[in-house]
């Protein structure tokens, strides 16, 4: 059953929304202002808002802003409800990421449809989050299997993203990057542990069967819509930019960005891990490592030049500094 947070700070107002949604088996939670708006909606996670705009201490259109900045509240449909038609709270309400709006005298049919619409919206953005958290324990449970890649998925959610940044790639590359930090080596799920935790070298055939996993992850993560811009990366983040890598033998800038940025990253946290078969390598002898690696055609050069200097910035900053609340959004 639905939860509704209505907040208004007029009683009467309150009443009446709570008697038009009586007949819907809603719940209905209320606040009378804008700051208990915001500890009520911490404290029952509703599943939409109607906010009246007009109220003390804090207005709606401020509590919408503090919604949807927050990762764990943002996908949350937030109605707001205005006693004018004053075209610049419209307009404030749209840059603060309001859903819709609603103008008093409130009718309560299209109340009722605006309601049912976007609770409709909510529960299928829930059914796509609920997937994706399936997808992330499933990558982590592939990543604890070795215990020599303990912590590997969110040093490459947080290293493309930083990277991602610096190179100046859009936001919504940026996520991608997040999330392919944590599901590049989803597809690992088809390769047998004999394969995936042999201490030595791989025979040419048990290399074939390892070649596959980008594909595997890919189609494992398709359906998902909203991995769109996430599929080239777990597709081709161990591709090579003179064609000598997997699966596609692609060259150079036909590597997608994304992937680059990904492979680089990958790159250098598998040369900094300790190995059955080798020691880790400091910061600066992989560094070094690569720069060799990208002269003989594999790497992009400028790409690993920029993550040194992302990661120095990274290392240079506290651990509660390196972007916490980002890495919640993208690993729940």
């Amino acid at each position: 059953m639905s939860l509704v947070l209505v907040v208004d700070d007029e009683p009467a107002n309150r009443e009446l929304l709570k008697l038009m949604l009586a007949k819907e088996n809603y719940r209905i939670a209320f606040a009378e202002d804008g700051q208990t708006a915001l500890s009520e909606f911490a404290r029952i996670k509703p599943d939409l808002v109607l906010l009246d705009i007009r109220m003390p201490k804090l207005d709606g259109i401020e509590v919408c802003r503090k919604l949807k900045s927050h990762p764990e509240s943002r996908l949350t449909p937030v109605v707001l409800v205005t006693g004018t038609v004053d075209s610049a709270d419209r307009l404030r309400g749209i840059e603060a990421g309001a859903d819709d709006f609603l103008n008093k005298p409130v009718d309560k049919m299209e109340l009722i449809a605006r309601v049912r619409s976007l609770l409709s919206l909510k529960a299928y953005t829930d059914e796509l989050e609920h997937a994706e958290t399936v997808l992330f324990a499933l990558a982590r449970s592939i990543e604890a299997k070795d215990p020599y890649t303990e912590g590997h998925c969110e040093r490459l959610s947080e290293y493309s993203a930083a990277l991602g940044q610096k190179i100046g790639l859009p936001d919504h590359l940026i996520t991608a990057l997040k999330r392919a930090g944590i599901v590049h080596d989803l597809g690992k799920v088809g390769v047998p542990d004999s394969i995936l935790l042999k201490p030595g070298p791989l025979t040419p055939e048990e290399w074939l069967v390892m070649k596959q996993h980008p594909i595997v992850g890919e189609s494992i993560c398709k359906p998902l819509k909203s991995f769109s811009d996430v599929l080239p990366i777990i597709r081709h983040h161990h591709e090579k930019c003179d064609g000598s890598g997997y699966p596609d033998g692609l060259r150079k800038d036909e590597i997608p960005v994304t992937a680059r940025v990904l492979a680089t990253v990958d790159v250098f946290d598998a040369l900094t891990t300790e190995r059955p078969y080798r020691k880790a390598l400091s910061p600066q002898e992989a560094f070094a490592t690569m720069y060799k690696e990208a002269q003989r055609g594999w790497w992009d050069t400028a790409m690993v030049s920029e993550f040194e200097t992302v990661l120095a910035n990274l290392e240079s900053k506290a651990p509660d500094q390196r972007g916490s609340e980002d890495r919640k959004v993208c690993c729940p």
